[in-house]
């Protein structure tokens, strides 16, 4: 019922790489400035911080799976959600993880040319910033707009790109602590001592490196195998991201006697270990991982966006599929326009919180979904989660806790932007009734 082939569309992606996607749709630049933040919360401890998030994020991921699986269209959270709950919530969530997408999408870019001015000065100049951004962008449209084959190569080359300098200094950090083993400097105020509400502050940080995903799973569509492959990917990368951001903030949190006092961390603790030269490595792999990022947002995004079109939720032109490269052109070319129209508008440091929010409602959504699916489909064939009504419930008890810290202005943005997809959904409903009049 759900798993039926889209024409037009080519189901070429494996598991490694929808693998690499979720991994590269997770990998941002948080972790180039996130360890100084969590140094600051827990100290010395601050890998353990790593290791609770991934356990709390775990659980919505597992609920994810679930509920991934048993789709074989394009559409992700908006699909799951119009099915389980009806097509007014569909188009909610749909809408709101749109914007979320291209805020945090244009907020990277805007990123990628901060740090670019450390290896070239002249790109903070109006009209040099914006020539790299039309580069930026544009490419990544270009190529995802050639086909899917060359957006998900794409994909794949920067993950690994992304992935080399980071792995590379976990693996030399941790290799240098074995055989020097320097002492734990204690980071945190107080001492040994933490106080509760600092681990929370922590935690609640640290769910926020670890989302991404949820971008990842909407072009099931072009999938060879959802069923069996979205488990598979988001379980692989979440063990994977796991590790590395633990070993990470190891290494950073044992070099850096005041980790919590560094702009940069990562970059400092490669110069204790390599001088400049690992300085500019990491800060080299930060370019990389931005706009790996980057590429991953191109390839998905527009995904969610053609879903809306083709089930009439967004104007039908979404909808349309290239003649010859068989991809959603329409969908991507406008994703890159507004993409780099907000861009160019300059910083959007609220988009950081706006995401996060966005994205916990999207996580909830998800995750109640799945005892709703289960009821309506019990004989669909897909990955049945041991204990998966457990697994929901413990997901939107999470998700209602850390959406219980939202600000006032972060509940108006939200308000507004469902609000507007209200107004989609009247509209798609007045337009229907004049189609069949």
């Amino acid at each position: 019922m759900k798993n039926e082939e889209l024409p037009g569309l080519i189901r070429s992606m494996g598991r490694w790489t929808l693998t690499a996607l979720v991994i590269n749709s997770i990998i941002g630049s948080g972790i180039f400035g996130l360890p100084s933040v969590v140094a600051g919360y827990v100290g010395r401890q601050s890998p353990l911080a790593y290791l609770i998030a991934a356990a709390g994020m775990g659980v919505v991921i597992a609920s994810f799976a679930e509920v991934a699986s048993q789709f074989g269209a394009a559409g992700g959270p908006y699909l799951y959600a119009r099915e389980a709950f009806g097509r007014m919530i569909g188009i909610e969530i749909g809408f709101l993880l749109c914007v979320v997408k291209v805020a945090v999408a244009a907020a990277a870019a805007d990123l990628f040319t901060d740090y670019l001015v450390e290896f070239w000065p002249a790109a903070h100049e109006p009209v040099v910033r914006l020539a790299v951004l039309s580069i930026l962008i544009g490419f990544l449209a270009a190529v995802n707009v050639y086909g899917i084959k060359s957006g998900a190569a794409a994909n794949n080359v920067f993950t690994v790109a992304k992935l080399a300098p980071l792995i590379f200094f976990a693996i030399g950090g941790g290799v240098y602590l074995f055989w020097h083993h320097p002492a734990l400097p204690a980071v945190a105020q107080g001492g040994t001592s933490i106080p509760l509400r600092n681990w929370f502050a922590a935690v609640l940080v640290l769910t926020f490196p670890y989302g991404g995903f949820e971008g990842a799973v909407v072009p099931m569509s072009e999938a060879k195998d959802p069923r069996r492959d979205a488990p598979f990917a988001l379980f692989v990368a979440l063990a994977a991201v796991t590790v590395l951001y633990c070993t990470i903030q190891y290494v950073v949190v044992a070099l850096l006697p005041n980790a919590a006092l560094s702009d940069r961390p990562l970059a400092a603790a490669a110069r204790e270990l390599w001088g400049t030269a690992g300085s500019s490595m990491i800060s080299l792999g930060a370019l990389i991982s931005v706009y790996g990022y980057l590429s991953a947002m191109m390839l998905h995004t527009p995904r969610l966006i053609f879903a809306l079109g083709e089930k009439g939720d967004f104007p039908r032109v979404f909808a349309q599929i290239h003649p010859r490269f068989r991809t959603p052109y329409i969908s991507i070319l406008a994703f890159a326009l507004i993409l780099w129209c907000l861009a160019a508008a300059g910083s959007f440091k609220w988009n950081v919180f706006f995401s996060s929010v966005g994205r916990l409602l999207v996580y909830g959504f998800t995750c109640a979904a799945l005892p709703v699916l289960r009821r309506k489909h019990p004989e669909t064939r897909c990955y049945r989660l041991p204990a998966g009504n457990l697994f929901a419930t413990l997901a939107v008890l999470f998700v209602a806790v850390l959406a219980s810290q939202m600000t006032r202005g972060e509940l108006f943005v939200v308000a507004v932007t469902l609000l507007l997809a209200a107004a989609n959904w009247f509209w798609g409903g007045t337009r229907r009734k004049g189609e069949v009049l």
